[in-house]
């Protein structure tokens, strides 16, 4: 037979991450790869109780068919624990924050819109976005976030800025509260919509971070937010918040795309989530994901001292961003790693245009301390290896221009 592929689907790639992991299955290999939510952090139990309650109490509408819109508890539980005023009727419950990216792309964006986002960003929000064949623009940024100026100075005709100001994927980096607040009065000013993606919002080690850039206007903000990082990502439970104008056109991209997300995982969460059962459970996630931060910077410090790795410090969420020596390309890197037994993701494919080819993203969530000591041990042998050859490589360079 012969297939013909849409233009669109000619340019769609494989998801590098979901690559990686295929090889993080071998055996004896320690994966700092994934975006992987620790395990330990899944309250089976809590959900064991839900499911019975679920099924006794309301079993044959939890396995019917329901509105696109979501279950109407949830919608307004959600509703309830964002710090600001949230109408319930602008709740969309996605199939994980990931749909809530493709059905924003589906609507918002035309071939050849220009997208602005950060430098480095999530991959994922790339690869959602790229069926719709946009110009994606990267904008420069610091230690406080987006900076302010670049944003500004490339927001003629962009559809939206993706943000995400909370322990960012992959660079670890959260937005400084004046950084928000110039931010957010910049883009309302160019009337530059802002898209504000906050998985890792509530992964805080010592201190909350500020307030949403969309609690600053909500009217100009698309919220997206997630139960896959503080309850179980196999749930596929996300949800987004969209100002009343544009709420219509997400629930009819919502219903062509899957009439709703399960109505049994929703009813489950909502039963699981009553009475503050995060309040309760979240800060066991904060305490265990900072004790193996703690672990991998004290790893780092260790075995890559002397060798001018920089990495990043972040103050909550799942990722590290590490910067190698000149000279070294982690993409080409990572096989080497791996015959050392140890999984990393280049940080490549996190850039909208040209990028860093020496960075690399870890996560600190999965690995034991034990592993995560071991990994970096073998990561770092890999780097003075690599630079070892790299050296002799130059000496044969040199020795061969030298005229005889």
């Amino acid at each position: 037979m012969n297939w013909k592929l849409a233009a669109r689907a000619e340019k769609m790639n494989p998801s590098v991450l979901r690559e990686i992991l295929k090889v993080t299955e071998r055996p004896g290999i320690i994966s700092l790869a994934g975006g992987l939510p620790s395990p330990k952090t899944f309250p089976i139990s809590a959900f064991a109780d839900a499911c019975a309650e679920v099924l006794h109490r309301d079993g044959q509408a939890a396995l019917q068919y329901g509105a696109s819109e979501g279950y109407t508890p949830l919608r307004e539980a959600v509703a309830a624990m964002l710090p600001w005023p949230v109408d319930p009727a602008q709740v969309l419950i996605t199939t994980g924050s990931q749909q809530g990216l493709d059905l924003i792309g589906k609507v918002l964006l035309d071939p050849g819109s220009r997208v602005l986002v950060e430098t480095p960003t999530y991959l994922g929000a790339l690869q959602a976005f790229s069926p719709m064949e946009p110009e994606p623009v990267g904008v420069e940024g610091d230690d406080e976030g987006v900076r302010v100026e670049d944003l500004i100075a490339k927001a003629k005709d962009a559809r939206f800025a993706y943000l995400l100001p909370n322990f960012q994927n992959p660079t670890g980096r959260t937005m400084t509260e004046a950084r928000r607040a110039a931010v957010s009065a910049a883009a309302a000013k160019a009337g530059l919509p802002i898209v504000e993606d906050n998985p890792y919002g509530e992964l805080w080690f010592d201190e909350a971070p500020p307030p949403p850039l969309t609690a600053r206007n909500p009217e100009g903000c698309i919220y997206l937010g997630s139960f896959s990082k503080v309850l179980a990502p196999g749930l596929r439970l996300g949800f987004l918040v969209a100002p009343k104008s544009i709420f219509p056109k997400l629930l009819q991209a919502k219903q062509a795309a899957d009439l709703h997300t399960p109505s049994f995982n929703q009813r489950m969460v909502s039963e699981v989530i009553k009475d503050g059962f995060l309040a309760r459970h979240v800060p066991t996630i904060r305490a265990l994901y900072k004790q193996q931060r703690d672990a991998m910077l004290a790893a780092l410090e260790r075995e890559m001292k002397g060798l001018k790795v920089e990495f990043s410090r972040p103050a909550g969420g799942m990722f590290l961003w590490v910067r190698l020596p000149e000279g070294i390309d982690t993409v080409a890197l990572l096989p080497k790693a791996v015959e050392h037994g140890v999984a990393f993701v280049p940080g490549l494919p996190f850039y909208a245009g040209e990028g860093d080819a020496r960075t690399m993203r870890l996560s600190f969530v999965t690995a034991s301390i034990d592993e995560i000591n071991t990994a970096i041990a073998a990561l770092a042998r890999v780097v003075r290896e690599q630079l070892a050859q790299n050296a002799a490589e130059d000496v044969q360079r040199r020795l061969a221009a030298t005229p005889v």
